[in-house]
């Protein structure tokens, strides 16, 4: 038996009677949401958590035929295929190294303008300027 869809299907039942009535999150009011089919292949409509507790307010796609679900359940936010969570990582994995390289850049800067420094201060001495 898959956990899973118990969980899904245990978070709907928790959903209970308002799944009817979701404001706010209605299937026209999808924003940038992707279109998502539940099992029945029908358009799953974008709802929100109604009842009090940690995901209060979070958005997720259930099945189109709530009550009587198919047991689809999608958190609205949570990507679901393999590679969307690569692009992820591969965008994560290009800021790192673009701020690695921008540390390096800075450091070496750092560097430069310290050398400067030392140079101006033997200046000021051989000029016998006070500061």
């Amino acid at each position: 038996l898959c956990l899973f869809f118990l969980f899904s299907v245990g978070i709907l039942n928790a959903i209970s009677s308002h799944s009817q009535s979701f404001s706010g999150c209605s299937s026209r009011s999808r924003g940038s949401y992707p279109e998502v089919k539940c099992y029945h292949g029908e358009i799953a409509p974008l709802r929100c958590v109604k009842h009090n507790g940690p995901t209060m307010g979070k958005k997720f796609f259930g099945c189109a035929y709530w009550p009587k679900t198919c047991g689809f359940f999608k958190w609205a936010d949570y990507p679901d295929d393999i590679r969307e969570l690569q692009m992820l990582v591969f965008e994560k994995d290009t800021k790192i190294a673009e701020l690695e390289m921008e540390k390096d850049f800075l450091q070496d800067k750092v560097k430069e303008m310290k050398g400067q420094n030392v140079y101006l201060q033997d200046q000021v001495e051989e000029l016998g300027i006070e500061n």
